[in-house]
């Protein structure tokens, strides 16, 4: 018997592989986690029915949710990750020798428990000294804070069930309050794609840009992701993801990286038309 995992980009298109077994489930009081394995992709695991991460192309996704920002201002030294429970963000960012301290806010305990279990590609770092846990709602630990950080990376799922309310305007208003004068913040972004994926994407970018004093938007390609095209934002009160960029000195740190490089880094902010005429109808 053939055992396929799908999951529903519309009504009418799906994302289908097929899989070797399920590795385990489980319902936890915040979602429903799932492990598989498959033969194109590897090991991947999934959030109330949606995928996450698997290890053929986890390194894109993280790759440009760090790097980019990291290129801007190469001296970041104090970050806040909320979300991103797999570890690959916080993997990418302890590879960074200067950075001094990691806050990592996850809603959800056992997603770290399960990932560090069932996918040691990504969560292999959670054990740096500088990464401190913090497993409780990320809007509530925001809140209240001023000035703290260099960079904020909203690793969140979509905008739905836990993830929910780390698109509000209240949200990221507490993000921008917590990021220190040379802050950035980073934003899973949804796609422009499919309709209801494209209607999230502007409704992040109109509160966004009703906050921060720079917003712009950069794409990336992640093949098991809905449609395949999906964005980040990036926010911040002053540096210009392009403008600032300091590619030489990012360069000279001597990361080596599968997905990201200076000359990506300023091709992945050019945005295709119907993109840009999204963006701007808001």
């Amino acid at each position: 018997m053939e055992l396929w995992y799908s999951e529903k980009n519309t009504e009418t298109c799906k994302f289908s592989i097929k899989v070797k077994e399920q590795i385990y489930s489980e319902q936890t009081p915040f979602q429903k986690i799932a492990f598989f394995e498959s033969y194109d992709f590897g090991r991947f695991f999934t959030l109330d029915g949606l995928m996450m991460v698997n290890e053929k192309d986890e390194f894109i996704y993280h790759d440009m949710i760090v790097h980019v920002p990291m290129a801007v201002n190469p001296d970041i030294k104090k970050v806040l990750v909320i979300g991103g429970g797999d570890g690959g963000t916080v993997r990418e960012l302890t590879r960074y020798d200067h950075i001094e301290s990691i806050d990592f806010v996850e809603i959800d305990e056992r997603v770290v428990e399960l990932c560090k279990k069932y996918l040691p590609q990504t969560s292999s770092s959670f054990d740096d000294k500088r990464v401190k846990h913090n497993y409780v709602d990320g809007i509530k630990f925001i809140k209240g804070r001023k000035n703290e950080y260099d960079l904020i990376l909203v690793d969140s799922t979509d905008p739905i069930g836990p993830g929910e309310g780390l698109f509000t305007t209240d949200f990221y208003t507490d993000c921008y309050n917590a990021l220190n004068e040379n802050g950035i913040l980073i934003n899973q972004h949804e796609s422009p794609y499919f309709p209801n994926y494209a209607k999230e994407m502007k409704k992040a970018h109109r509160k966004l840009k009703s906050i921060f004093d720079v917003c712009e938007v950069y794409q990336f390609h992640m093949p098991t992701y809905a449609s395949g095209h999906w964005l980040f934002g990036f926010a911040s009160k002053g540096l210009h993801p392009t403008k600032d960029h300091k590619g030489e000195k990012w360069e000279a740190l001597g990361l080596k990286t599968k997905y990201y490089n200076s000359d990506l880094h300023q091709g992945a902010f050019a945005l295709p038309t119907y993109v840009l005429e999204q963006l701007n109808e808001e």
